[in-house]
């Protein structure tokens, strides 16, 4: 700290554009003097404009001195990339390959994956369901009620002190929930899930030998290994389902090439439709087309 006191400049500094702008240059690379990506730097420069406006709140500092500073990088579109988006012929091979995959690590993991694609539940929203979160009917339609998820994230930022905190859903108040319907391909394989591995101690479907939570790094690892049997050389160097993520935006984009409502397609997903709409924008096949026959069919009444 005292070699930090000395060798850097004082927070007034700042009040002087060009200081500002080397530090927003600074934030706009890696450590290995590259370029970094355009959402790495906009939430760098999120956290130091909320420390600058802290300081405005203090009194240390006049006014934010980045407000005076243009300097901007390209906007995000937060567009999912087509390329990635696998069909149900497709998943459904890479499910089936997820099962080769080790002794029990593949087979454990199969269902979490399929929650991704048939439910579109993002990964820490499966790796928190509960028995009690499912209605798997024999027959027809079931339900799932989602209620927690187990985000990772490093061990000195949760509450807990563990890499898995127990929170409530993404963008919604910690005693909401949303409920998703599941096709009776999903109800099958949670079932016969149950009946292989039972639940753990507190009641969660997927989880570690010991009980833990599952590591985004554990079924990563899984899952890559897996896209080398299901995909062949030039797929799997593909972007092709290159994460378990994009198993949401498969099941996204189909809801909504299947013509499923926008707002019945978001509530699903969690998302707000604004949102939905602009990220899945390039995966809807078809709407030109659409959009036509009613306009022919609206000129010809």
């Amino acid at each position: 700290m005292r070699w930090l006191e000395s060798t850097s400049l004082p927070l007034s500094a700042l009040e002087e554009t060009k200081h500002a702008r080397t530090a927003l240059e600074a934030l706009a690379l890696c450590l290995d003097g590259k370029a970094a990506a355009t959402s790495t730097y906009r939430r760098k420069r999120a956290v130091f404009h909320h420390a600058l406006e802290y300081a405005v709140e203090l009194e240390e500092l006049s006014a934010n001195p980045l407000h005076k500073v243009k300097f901007r990088k390209a906007k995000v579109s937060g567009e999912v990339d087509r390329r990635s988006v696998v069909n149900p012929q497709q998943a459904r091979e890479l499910l089936t390959a997820v099962t080769y995959v080790g002794r029990s690590r593949g087979p454990m993991l199969t269902a979490m994956f399929a929650c991704m694609y048939f439910g579109g539940l993002r990964p820490a929203e499966a790796a928190g369901l509960r028995q009690k979160d499912c209605h798997l009917p024999a027959k027809d339609w079931g339900l799932l009620t989602l209620e927690k998820t187990r985000p990772q994230s490093n061990k000195r930022f949760t509450d807990s002190g563990q890499a898995h905190d127990e929170r409530g859903l993404k963008h919604r108040d910690v005693k909401q929930t949303r409920t998703v319907p599941i096709p009776s391909e999903l109800v099958t394989i949670l079932r016969d899930h149950i009946a292989a591995f039972g639940v753990g101690e507190d009641d969660r479907l997927f989880r570690t030998r010991t009980g833990g939570v599952i590591s985004g790094s554990a079924y990563a690892k899984v899952w890559q290994e897996a896209r080398t049997y299901a995909f062949t050389p030039d797929q799997a160097a593909s972007p092709l389902a290159g994460r378990p993520y994009d198993l949401r935006h498969a099941a996204v984009s189909l809801w909504l090439n299947a013509g499923v409502h926008a707002p019945e397609a978001a509530e699903r997903a969690g998302h707000g439709i604004d949102v939905m709409l602009r990220v899945y924008a390039k995966c809807i096949d078809g709407q030109q087309e659409v959009a036509n026959r009613r306009i022919l069919d609206a000129l010809a009444a």
